[in-house]
């Protein structure tokens, strides 16, 4: 009769110990998943030599702060280990067609938007992006 109890419990035991691998929706995993995401967005962004700015309008949907704190740690690694920024090679305006552009593609394009970028030599460096 005693043995009853103890498989019973033991069955249960065995059967909660998979409960994170049900299809059951958690809102804490979900959040903390898309912190994570926008922390990386933040990091990549800045290592790709982006503007906050820019990253807040590519990535609407990501929490700003989030993304801002990605975008400082990895300022503050690349500082740190003197690492240069990799440009980008796909415009943002194609983001979705993934077509490869080069440096004169982007500058003909800033002229022709008129933006404050485009009067900058092609190969120049931000200095606020640089380390020193």
């Amino acid at each position: 009769m005693k043995a009853v109890p103890s498989i019973v419990l033991i069955a249960c035991a065995v059967a909660l110990t998979a409960c994170d691998k049900l299809p059951i929706p958690d809102p804490n995993r979900a959040a903390a998943q898309k912190e994570l995401e926008a922390k990386a967005v933040g990091g990549a962004c800045r290592h790709a030599g982006r503007a906050l700015e820019d990253c807040y309008a590519l990535n609407p949907k990501a929490s700003k702060a989030a993304i801002f704190a990605g975008w400082r740690e990895m300022n503050d690694y690349m500082t740190q280990n003197k690492i240069e920024v990799v440009l980008p090679t796909v415009s943002p305006k194609n983001t979705r067609k993934l077509k490869p552009v080069d440096a004169e593609t982007v500058a003909d394009e800033a002229v022709a938007d008129d933006a404050p970028a485009a009067k900058e030599t092609h190969g120049s460096r931000n200095p606020a992006l640089t380390a020193g």
